[in-house]
């Protein structure tokens, strides 16, 4: 069996909404993307020592995978990539799988297979259902010293109370904070 962490970037009103790039996302009429940019490089540079290190498969949702695909991020190309999607597309990275019908239901499929963590990139839609259905072993927050406003929270309104333990947490050095938290076992 495999665990499922979801690896995000946050403000501090949990934002998680066009973290890099000012047109990433620019649903639901958001205007503050790209809020992450000044603090990037130190925060990636922890990203890859904490959460990359690591064997990990991904698990995309289809917009997450076409940004992802379109910059050709090698150090995020060695395990195999699942893309949730209804369209199934010609996969752009080798070692890509396009998931659909009932997502819990294959997803679950594969947490409980052998095989490495499976990390949430980005894929506000995917974490939802995923949260919901009560998947989520681990988050792997980046907080940073930023409020935006309006825009795609991690966590919404209508969730149900759970507790979750802190097993990490680490400064940057930039004003941007690292807490990995885990379900309780």
């Amino acid at each position: 069996m495999r665990d499922i962490a979801a690896l995000t970037f946050i403000t501090l009103n949990g934002v998680m909404q066009a973290v890099r790039l000012p047109d990433e996302d620019r649903s639901g009429g958001f205007t503050s993307g790209g809020w992450a940019s000044e603090y990037w490089d130190p925060v990636m540079e922890q990203v890859q020592k904490e959460a990359m290190a690591e064997p990990y498969d991904m698990l995309l949702g289809r917009k997450t995978y076409e940004m992802f695909s379109s910059h050709q991020d090698t150090s995020m190309n060695d395990g195999h990539v699942y893309v949730v999607s209804s369209e199934k597309n010609d996969p752009e990275w080798a070692n890509t799988t396009f998931l659909s019908g009932d997502i819990v239901s294959e997803i679950t499929k594969l947490k409980n297979q052998d095989g490495p963590l499976l990390q949430i990139h980005g894929s506000w839609q995917l974490i939802q259902t995923l949260r919901a259905a009560n998947l989520i072993d681990e988050f792997r927050l980046w907080t940073f010293p930023v409020i935006v406003g309006a825009g795609k929270r991690l966590f919404g309104s209508n969730i149900d109370t759970e507790e979750l333990n802190l097993v990490k947490t680490a400064p940057t050095g930039n004003g941007v904070i690292m807490s990995v938290y885990r379900k309780p076992d």
